[in-house]
């Protein structure tokens, strides 16, 4: 069976093994630095299998010795985002929390594709490619497809409809400028700009790009983490079962959607080599424009870390 390594085994990271191992995709490994944390929720999680009739083993580890041989290994350590933190002020901590998990993770397991959650995504993301001297299709961060979760939610309860029939595309950095592409988003093949009045799709577009501020309000002591953990889970399974899968994610771009040197949010195509393909769209004026705004940010962000 395939192994997943999953750094961080807080809210986010155990949720994602409880999504995976529920889906029998892989045996799981929680590492944490807090002794005995991760392993009280493998052994919890382990407990839970016979009642959901999955055979996965589970185990928690304080080290990297028990990841060896890891397919994926999925990087959610950091420091989470508190009321009024933007994810910029997290960046100098977590980018020392992110180089270690990656030099240990891959001196464990050489091969392993990772998928990076830490937050500020795209500027974690470009640090672990270039720490662990990494080809870029083994490195994607999570975010565009959580984004769009959210642009989905919002779009199915306005209208009353199936989540499986809205279908939203969100690209660009992870944060407040990230760039929901409304008019190819659709309900059913109708698009959003027919389905909804302008009114509330911009609504849903500012509700979207809040998303993630607007549940650490309301926790207070926490982020988001059962949909940024079903995003994860979704990526794992489209490598582990090469699915060819395109979803929105992070990648480093090499000159698509006229950029070039940075991690951004664009669809991706997903399969057993991790990064299989990136598809452009056709943008008009003011969507490449946007686009243009939020990689500016992002740059500005990977700058800082001085690499």
């Amino acid at each position: 069976m395939a192994k997943v390594t999953i750094v961080g085994a807080g809210q986010t990271g155990a949720t994602t093994a409880h999504w995976l191992a529920e889906r029998e995709l892989a045996d799981l490994v929680l590492v944490d630095v807090v002794e005995g944390m991760p392993q009280g929720k493998a052994l919890d999680l382990t407990q839970a299998m016979p009642v959901v009739g999955s055979d996965v083993l589970v185990a928690g580890s304080n080290g990297f010795a028990e990841t060896a041989g890891s397919d994926i290994v999925v990087i959610t350590a950091g420091l989470p985002r508190k009321p009024g933190m933007s994810r910029d002020d997290l960046l100098e901590a977590n980018s020392a929390i992110v180089r270690e998990a990656v030099q240990a993770s891959l001196q464990a397991s050489p091969e392993a594709i990772l998928i990076i959650l830490t937050n500020p995504l795209d500027a974690m993301a470009y640090l672990a490619m270039k720490v662990g001297g990494l080809p870029r299709e083994r490195v994607i961060g999570q975010a565009g497809i959580l984004d769009s979760a959210r642009m989905r939610s919002f779009v199915a309860r306005e209208l009353g409809v199936s989540v499986q029939n809205v279908h939203c595309y969100v690209l660009g950095g992870h944060g407040d400028d990230m760039v929901p592409l409304t008019r190819h988003s659709n309900v059913a093949g109708v698009p959003l700009t027919e389905a909804l009045t302008p009114e509330r799709l911009a609504a849903i577009v500012e509700r979207t790009r809040k998303g993630g501020g607007e549940i650490v309000s309301l926790l207070k002591t926490g982020s988001a983490f059962y949909a940024p953990a079903a995003a994860l889970a979704q990526m794992v399974e489209a490598i582990l079962r090469d699915r060819h899968l395109t979803v929105p994610a992070a990648a480093y771009l090499e000159g698509e959607y006229g950029q070039r040197g940075i991690f951004f949010g664009v669809p991706v195509q997903l399969g057993a080599g991790g990064l299989e393909k990136i598809v452009e769209y056709d943008l008009n004026a003011e969507e490449r424009a946007a686009l243009q705004a939020s990689a500016g940010r992002v740059r500005e962000t990977i700058e800082a870390l001085k690499l």
